[in-house]
Parts: C-alpha cells; structure tokens; sequence
C-alpha cells in the first residue's frame, strides 16, 4: 500500500467487482439469491458470472464485426 505499485494493485482491486455486481443489480434485475446453502448459492454464483461473461463477449464480438464492415 506505501508504494505506487501497491497503492494502484489496491485500488484495481476496489473498483473492478463493483462494476460486476452493479450491473448484475441494475442491468440483469438480480437482488437475491433463489437457493440456500453455500454449495448452491456457489453454484448460482457460478452461473450469474458465466452469463455476465457470455453477454460481455457477445458484445464485444459485435463491436469487432461492426468495426470489420466499416
């Protein structure tokens, strides 16, 4: 933390998840989790991130094409 190179690890790390988890709020409407226990709410975890993954590439490979024609 006393060093830039720490000082700019630590503030990397502040701001990447939150703007996973806002855009699971606002953008996809999730707010709870439908399962109880640890082992399933992993699971459903697992299942938000991979979306989230799947739509953000989706959206990448759409820029790239429109860029590609242009």
């Amino acid at each position: 933390m006393r060093s830039e190179n720490g000082y700019a690890l630590a503030v990397r790390r502040m701001t990447e998840p939150e703007s996973v988890f806002g855009q699971l709020k606002n953008n996809r409407g999730f707010r709870r989790f439908l399962l109880r226990g640890m082992d399933k709410v992993t699971l459903e975890v697992g299942w938000l991130s991979l979306a989230h993954n799947l739509l953000k590439q989706a959206a990448t490979n759409r820029k790239q094409k429109l860029a590609s024609l242009q």
